[in-house]
């Protein structure tokens, strides 16, 4: 039952960031929820080896081009 929850969680969204550090994933979710945006962080990171794997921001469809604007907007 909650893989079934998660997968419909995925659909319909795009991934659009990803680091290797949370709160930098957790500043950049910040900054698009700001905008109004649907954010989802997934945990790819190792649970025993935190050096490896990463945190992947994932918006909806009809958002990813704003949120790539906001995205690089912030790389800067």
């Amino acid at each position: 039952m909650e893989n079934l929850t998660n997968e419909r969680q995925m659909e319909n969204r795009k991934l659009i960031f990803e680091t290797s550090q949370e709160y930098i994933a957790n500043l950049m979710k910040d900054k698009l929820e700001a905008e109004k945006i649907s954010v989802l962080i997934l945990n790819q990171q190792d649970s025993m080896y935190k050096a490896f794997g990463s945190y992947e921001l994932y918006v909806p469809v009809e958002d990813v081009d704003k949120a790539k604007a906001i995205v690089e907007q912030n790389q800067e």
